[in-house]
Formats: C-alpha cells, structure tokens, sequence
C-alpha cells in the first residue's frame, strides 16, 4: 500500500512538473516573440474566444502603427474585439497581394509615441458641413448658389467707370464728326455767299482762292476749326486774306466750355496796303469796352492815337461805339455819311451793325506789313449768312477811301513831327538795347577770363604777372629817337 501509494504520488508529482515545464516553455516563447515590442501588450479582454495559434504566427510582425492594418491572410488572421468602437482594423487599398508580404495585425492597449518618431500620422479627412446663414429658413435656397446682393452692388460698381469711359468715348467720336461738319458747311455758306461768281469778291478781285487756275479751291483748311480765304488783284492793295476762327465743335471739352462761356464765331480780314497809296492814317473803331483794351495794346495806337469825343455838329457812330484817331480830321474824313446810314448809325448798327467787333487802320503796324487795313466781325449760322451783307461790303469800300486819301498840310505836319518824335524814340531804345547787349558780352567775356586764370596753375600764373611786368616796364620806358649823323 505504501508503495503503491507513494508511486502514484510520484507519478502525480511528475506529471504536474511535465506540466509546469510545458506551460513555463510556451509562456517565454510567447514573451520572445513579443519582445520587439517595448511597452505593448495584446489585447485580452473577457469574453473573447481563444483560437488556436499556428507556431508560424508567432514570428515578429513588422512596425505598424495601431490605426491602420495591412490585410492579412486568411490563414493567418486573428480574431480581434468585436466592439467596432475597438475595432482597429480599418479597410484600407493595399497593393496586389502578390508584391505585399504576408503581415500578423495585433492590436495594442497603447501606442508609445516617444519610442517611434518620423512616422507619418495618417488623419482621415473631415468634410465640413455646410455653412448655414443663421436667418436661414427651410425654404431658403443653397448659400452657395445664391447671390448676395451686396455682391450684385459690387458687380455692377465695378463697371461703372468703364461704363462711363466707353459713353464719353463714344460721345466724344461721334461730337467729333458732327462738330467737323458743321464748320465746313459755314465756312462752305460763306465762301458760296461773299466769293463765288456775282458775289462781293468776285467783283472787286480778279484771283480768288490759293491756286492760279480755275480748278483752285476756294478755302484753304488749316485746322477743324481755322479756314482761309485770299484774294487778289486789286489798285491800292497787295492782297487781302481771310481767316475764319471758328468754334472748336469737333471737341467735345470746348463744345461743353462753351455752353458755360458762349463765344462766336469769328471772320478777320487782313488788307496789304501798297507803300506808296496809304497816306499817314491811324485809326480804329470798335465796341467801347473792347477799344479801351485795343488802345492799351496796340503800340500805334498807345503811341500816336487818343479816343475822340463825339462832335455836335454832325452825325456819328452809335453810342455803343468808340473812334480812336491821330487827329479829328482823320475820323471825320474816314466816318462818312454814307458809313453812317448803312452800317454805323443809330439805327442802322441796330439793324446790321449786330455782328460787328472792330476796324483798325495804321501805317505803323508791327511786322513785316507796315500800312494795313483790318477787320473783324462775327459770322452769323448758315440759314443767316446775308445778314453780314453790309459789313463785307465795308473791305473794298475803305480800301478805296484810304487809297485814295491825303491829309491836308496842317494835319501832315502834326503827324510828321508825332512820327519823327517816335522814330527818335525808337532810334534810342535800339542803342540802348545795343549797349546792354555789348555790356552783357563784356561781362561774359570777363567772367570766362576769370575762371581761365582760377583753372591755371601757379607756375603760369607767375609767368604771365612776369610778362605783364615786363610789358609795363616797357611802356613807362622814354621813347629814343636815333638819327643819323651826316
């Protein structure tokens, strides 16, 4: 009995140590598999069925990180928590199962981030919910296809200065054109008016325009808004010539400026005068306002003219008028009575005296042409034009009357010793603008002198002083006269 019994405890105690050995030798194998992996532990829970393990699986699987896995083999698949707020393993594209090498996935409490550094953290993307505006209502369109219309404001400022540019383009072109026609046609209506065949030129001129044949225009354009005429071929004169300044329509900016400050349209008349048919006559008519600002600009007229009161014993121009003569017996020669009936009486001025601005006679004139006639008038519009039928007729009838006119002895003499008096005056201002000007060379002359003599060096300068001193001693030396002893 004892030894029956004492074999079997035996026996009991060595199955329990063959036990003990195989559950020792499994537990290390397991912890050497896992020694990779410092700080890790597998995942056991309760409740988890255990599944038999392949000696194969218990190789160390690869660094992964604990939110992603690569599929595993079926063969080698371990079962995980089915909780799938535990779930790790995540579908995920894998390359052909060919080229990715067979991997064990094993899901840890924790994940060290100081035992792995450098390792890209993979984020899955987050889709933002649309924005709401907070007044929103259910019925409310999209936000996003909806327009704003503080957008719609914004638009629509934004091509407004280009809007505004393109229309005063536009506006500007189209002004351009019209306002180029316009002058034509007045000029056009006034050559046909005052310069075709019958008219007032014609008869008293035997060349008109800027050619010599019949072919030769009439009006020669200098501009859009500058035409002339010129005639020739008269006794007393050279040649006349024509300027029409007109409004500048063609510019849009003038045709606005003129809306505010209303100006005409002007036709001025320049008569050559031969030397040897204008006597010495200096004299102009013009609005009041305008001849008080001809007799402080005109040098003849500051010089050698004074405004004249009206006699009392005759007729003579309107009150709206002013004559500046050299002398009474000039005005009262050159303002006749038949002047006075057709244009610059009381009341014929009122009638045909509306587009007149001045006249202005003078020998003495600045330029090349001494002894010339001048007018001035306004030139009415198109439907209009014989309203100046008058005032055109006055060229040739004063080219005539001053041709023809001689000063009596006691006006030739107040007017010799005026002109005498002014070409002594003008004798003087040229010396004295010669002497200013050999003054001024001299001055320069020095000037360069000095800054020649500050350029030199002191060697030179003493050479030159030496020659100077030379040249002096030379000069005060007592000149000797040597003859000859016979």
């Amino acid at each position: 009995m004892n030894s029956r019994s004492g074999s079997k405890l035996n026996s009991l105690l060595l199955s329990f140590f063959l036990f003990f050995v195989v559950t020792t030798h499994l537990f290390f194998v397991h912890v050497l598999a896992d020694s990779h992996f410092e700080g890790f532990d597998a995942e056991e829970e309760d409740g988890v069925e255990e599944e038999t393990l392949d000696p194969n699986l218990l190789r160390s699987p690869p660094v992964t990180q604990s939110q992603s896995s690569i599929p595993l083999d079926p063969k080698s698949e371990i079962s995980s928590d089915p909780d799938p707020k535990e779930d790790l393993n995540l579908d995920t594209p894998s390359k052909p199962q060919s080229d990715v090498p067979r991997q064990t996935a094993t899901s840890f409490e924790y994940w060290d981030e100081d035992e792995f550094e450098g390792l890209p953290v993979e984020h899955p993307p987050v889709e933002e919910a649309p924005k709401v505006a907070e007044n929103a209502t259910p019925n409310d369109p999209d936000p996003k296809t909806a327009k704003k219309p503080e957008k719609i404001a914004a638009s629509k400022k934004s091509f407004t200065v280009e809007i505004v540019c393109g229309s005063f383009l536009i506006a500007f072109i189209i002004n351009y054109f019209t306002g180029k026609r316009e002058n034509e046609n007045l000029a056009l209506s006034w050559a046909a008016k005052f310069a075709t065949k019958d008219s007032i030129f014609e008869k008293n001129f035997s060349l008109l325009g800027v050619g010599d044949g019949d072919d030769s225009p009439l009006l020669l354009k200098e501009g859009q808004n500058v035409f002339k005429f010129y005639a020739s071929g008269r006794r007393y004169c050279q040649g006349l010539l024509a300027t029409m300044e007109l409004k500048s329509r063609h510019d849009l900016i003038s045709r606005l400026f003129n809306l505010v400050v209303p100006c005409r349209d002007e036709i001025s008349f320049e008569v050559y005068m031969n030397d040897d048919a204008m006597d010495q006559v200096i004299f102009a008519l013009a609005k009041k306002k305008l001849a008080k600002g001809m007799q402080k600009e005109m040098n003849d007229l500051q010089r050698f003219a004074s405004l004249m009161t009206p006699p009392s014993a005759r007729k003579w121009v309107a009150e709206e008028l002013s004559v500046i003569s050299e002398s009474k017996e000039v005005a009262g020669d050159l303002i006749a009575e038949a002047v006075l009936e057709q244009v610059f009486g009381e009341k014929a001025f009122e009638k045909y005296g509306k587009d007149f601005i001045s006249m202005h006679f003078s020998d003495q004139h600045p330029g090349i042409h001494k002894k010339m006639l001048l007018f001035k008038f306004a030139l009415p519009d198109v439907n209009h034009m014989a309203d100046m039928t008058r005032l055109v007729a006055l060229v040739p009838y004063y080219i005539d009357l001053v041709g023809r006119y001689k000063l009596s002895s006691q006006a030739r003499s107040k007017t010799d010793v005026a002109r005498l008096k002014a070409a002594q005056e003008a004798y003087k201002e040229l010396q004295s603008a010669r002497q200013e000007a050999l003054q001024k060379k001299k001055a320069e002359r020095k000037k360069m002198l000095e800054e020649s003599e500050a350029k030199l060096s002191a060697e030179a300068i003493r050479k030159k002083e030496a020659k100077e001193r030379s040249r002096q001693l030379k000069k005060a030396m007592p000149k000797v006269k040597m003859t000859r002893a016979n």
